[in-house]
C-alpha cells in the first residue's frame, strides 16, 4: 500500500514538475506585490530588485524571493521612472526635471547628474558599457554618451510607447502598455525579433536577472518574474471553430457544350494551428491526387455540360483554427548546412515565377544577403528588402519576380514568388501557403483569399514569413508577420510552384475544353461561419 501512495506521488511530482518544464517565453514563474501603488522603474543588482514609486519618491530593495523590502532611499528628483545597475551602482531617470542620476544605493547619495536626451524619458537600462534612454512620448530608444546625456544612437521604438528597458546580454526588451506587449530588439537594428505578451495590462519597468526577465506592472501592483527562453518553439492561443464552405462555380453560355471540365480543390491538412475534424464534397463522386509537393487535391470531372447550365464543386471543412506564434531565437538557427538534404533540393530549385538563375536575381540577392549566413537573418534581410521595393497592388496576372523587383509592385502573390525566388537563390529553402480568410466578422464571404511565403529553419522547420503582410511602418507590425498568424487563416495549399493540378495557383484549379463559340464563367469563394460547442 505504501508502495503505491509512494508512486501515486510520485506520478503526480512528475506531472506538476514536467508542467513546469513546459514553460513557454513570457510566461508567469513568480508574482510579488508591489510597495507602493505608484512603481515605475526596476533594476536587478545581481541579488536583490530595485523599485521606484513616483507618488512616494522612494526606491525600495526588495527580496526576490517574497518581495519583502529590505532597505530604502530617496529618489533623487521628484518623479523617478526608469532604473538600472552599473556593476556598482544605481541610475534613475527622472521625468520631472528630465534629469538621469547616478546614485549610491546605500545611502541614495548623487554621485552624479547627466541631462537626459529626451523630454518623456520613461526606459532605462544598462548594457555593460553605458546607458539606453527610452522616449514615451516620441517612442524612441537611444544610446547615450555618460559625459552629457547626448544621444549616440537612436532606434524607433517597437511599437506605439517605450514604457520599460532591460538589458540580457545580446538584446534590448522593451514594454509597451498601449498593447500590453514586450518586445526582443536587435540593438543594432532596432528590428523586433520576439514578441511576448506582458504579465499585466500595464507594464512598466523591466531588468534583467540572468535567467529571467522581470516586468513592474502599474495596474496589478505586482512585479512578475518572466520566462525568456525555453525549449517551446511556439504557443497556441485563441481557437477559433468553423465551418467553411469552399464553392467553384463553372457557368457555361454561348452555342455550344462545353465538353470536358477538371476541377481540382486542394485539401487542408492539421497542422500544428488548425486541427481538421471533418472534410466533405459535393458531388461526392472525386478522385484524391497528390501533386510534387505532396499536396493533396480533390479531382471533380465533368462531361458535356450544356449552355446555361451550372456545375458547382463544394468543399465543406469543419475545422478548429489557433494564432500560433513562435519564438524563434537567432542564435539558436541551425546552420543552411544542418538542413536535411530532401528539403534543400525540392525547395531550392527554380521555377518560371523564380527565375533564380536570372542575372538580376542573383546581383540582387549578393547585395541583400552580403557574407550573412544565419538562415534567420538571411531571410530577415530578404524579407525586409521585399516589403521595403514592393508596393501592393492587384494589376492583373502573376508575373515572374525579376519583373515585380524592377517594377515595384505586386500582389500577394507576386509578393510570395520575389521572396521565395530571393531565398532560393540565397540557398534557403522557401515555399509557399494558401488559405481561406476570414473577412472581418467571423460569419464572411472570402473572394480573394492569400498566399504568403514559408522559410525553412533548421530547429525549427517550416515558418510563415509574409513581406506583403509586412510592409508596415511599425517594428512590431512588421515583426507579427515572421513566425505568427492570427486565427484568421484556413490553410488549404503547401506548395513550391507549377502543381501538376493546381499550376501556380493555389486553394483550386481548373482545365477544360470546350466547342467553338462557348464562353466560360468561373467564380471561387469561401463561407466561413461559427460553430458553437464541441
Amino acid at each position: 500500500m505504501k508502495r503505491i501512495v509512494r508512486n501515486a506521488l510520485f506520478i503526480v511530482a512528475f506531472i506538476l514538475f514536467s508542467r513546469y518544464l513546459l514553460a513557454f517565453p513570457g510566461k508567469v514563474i513568480q508574482s510579488l506585490p508591489l510597495p507602493g501603488h505608484y512603481c515605475t522603474g526596476l533594476a536587478f543588482d545581481g541579488k536583490y530588485l530595485w523599485i521606484a514609486d513616483y507618488k512616494t519618491d522612494i526606491i525600495y530593495k526588495l527580496d526576490p524571493s517574497n518581495g519583502s523590502i529590505l532597505h530604502q532611499i530617496p529618489s533623487p528628483g521628484f518623479w523617478p521612472m526608469g532604473l538600472a545597475w552599473d556593476g556598482q551602482y544605481l541610475w534613475n531617470i527622472d521625468k520631472g526635471q528630465d534629469k538621469i542620476y547616478k546614485i549610491d544605493s546605500r545611502d541614495g547619495t548623487v554621485m552624479k547628474t547627466i541631462e537626459a536626451p529626451c523630454n518623456d524619458p520613461e526606459g532605462l537600462t544598462w548594457d555593460g558599457i553605458t546607458l539606453w534612454v527610452g522616449d514615451a512620448r516620441e517612442n524612441i530608444i537611444m544610446k547615450i554618451d555618460l559625459s552629457d546625456g547626448t544621444a549616440v544612437k537612436k532606434i524607433d521604438g517597437p511599437a506605439k510607447s517605450v514604457s520599460g528597458l532591460a538589458w540580457d546580454g545580446q538584446y534590448i526588451w522593451s514594454s509597451d502598455r498601449t498593447l500590453d506587449e514586450i518586445y526582443m530588439i536587435d540593438p543594432e537594428s532596432g528590428e523586433v525579433i520576439l514578441i511576448i505578451d506582458s504579465p499585466g495590462p500595464y507594464p512598466r519597468g523591466m531588468t534583467w536577472d540572468g535567467t529571467y526577465l522581470w516586468n513592474v506592472d502599474y495596474q496589478t501592483d505586482s512585479v512578475y518574474k518572466i520566462v525568456r527562453h525555453d525549449d517551446e518553439i511556439f504557443r497556441l492561443k485563441d481557437p477559433r471553430k468553423a465551418r467553411i464552405t469552399f464553392t467553384h462555380e463553372v457557368k457555361v453560355f454561348g452555342q455550344g457544350k462545353l465538353k470536358d471540365l477538371d476541377v481540382y480543390i486542394a485539401i487542408p491538412e492539421n497542422m500544428p494551428q488548425q486541427k481538421i475534424r471533418n472534410t466533405s464534397f459535393t458531388p461526392q463522386q472525386y478522385t484524391l491526387k497528390k501533386d510534387r509537393w505532396k499536396q493533396q487535391v480533390a479531382l471533380f470531372n465533368y462531361k458535356d455540360i450544356h449552355s446555361n447550365k451550372t456545375v458547382q464543386s463544394i468543399m465543406v471543412v469543419e475545422a478548429e483554427i489557433s494564432s500560433i506564434r513562435y519564438f524563434i531565437y537567432p542564435d539558436k538557427v541551425g546552420s543552411l548546412g544542418s538542413i536535411p538534404p530532401d528539403i534543400s533540393r525540392v525547395y531550392s530549385s527554380d521555377g518560371s515565377k523564380y527565375m533564380t538563375g536570372d542575372p538580376y536575381i542573383q546581383k540582387l540577392v549578393r547585395e541583400i544577403v552580403g557574407d550573412e549566413k544565419n538562415p534567420y537573418w538571411i531571410g530577415r534581410k530578404i524579407f525586409n528588402y521585399v516589403r521595403n521595393t514592393l508596393e501592393y497592388k492587384m494589376e492583373g496576372g502573376w508575373n515572374a519576380a525579376p519583373v515585380v523587383l524592377q517594377r515595384g509592385s505586386g500582389s500577394c502573390s507576386e509578393y510570395s514568388f520575389s521572396f521565395i525566388s530571393l531565398c532560393r537563390a540565397a540557398g534557403l529553402p522557401a515555399r509557399y501557403v494558401g488559405a481561406l480568410v476570414v473577412r472581418g466578422d467571423d460569419a464572411s464571404l472570402d473572394e480573394y483569399f492569400h498566399r504568403w511565403p514559408e522559410i525553412y529553419l533548421p530547429n525549427y522547420g517550416w515558418v510563415p514569413i509574409d513581406p506583403q503582410g509586412g510592409d508596415k511602418p511599425l517594428a512590431r507590425d512588421q515583426a507579427m508577420n515572421i513566425g505568427n498568424l492570427p486565427n484568421r487563416f484556413l490553410i488549404t495549399t503547401q506548395g513550391g510552384g507549377d502543381s501538376e493540378y493546381l499550376g501556380w495557383y493555389y486553394n483550386i484549379n481548373e482545365d477544360y475544353q470546350t466547342e467553338p463559340q462557348v464562353q466560360v464563367n468561373i467564380e471561387a469563394f469561401g463561407e466561413w461561419e461559427p460553430l458553437n460547442g464541441d
